[in-house]
């Protein structure tokens, strides 16, 4: 049956749950993509790397791979939280 869907130009119906059901996780992905670049632009300093490459670490490396790898090994923890208190 999904044979003559598809032979016929109509999109498979369980293609678009699978989307849907998908769409939360590329939406957190994507989140925090964009919290470490924003992350990143406010640091006063980072580890290891300069500031650009790890902007292109976060950018291009598989899309949660590289910010988590900026959030594991990139970003300066001895400054602590900048929240008083």
């Amino acid at each position: 049956m999904t044979a003559l869907l598809l032979a016929s130009g109509q999109a498979d119906p369980s293609a678009h749950r699978i989307v849907l059901a998908l769409l939360p996780l590329l939406l957190v992905a994507v989140g925090l993509d964009i919290y470490c670049i924003v992350d990143l632009v406010r640091a006063d300093s980072v580890r290891y790397l300069p500031k650009a490459i790890w902007a292109v670490i976060i950018v291009l490396v598989s899309c949660p791979a590289g910010a988590l790898l900026y959030l594991f090994f990139g970003r300066d923890r001895e400054h602590g939280s900048k929240v008083p208190g």
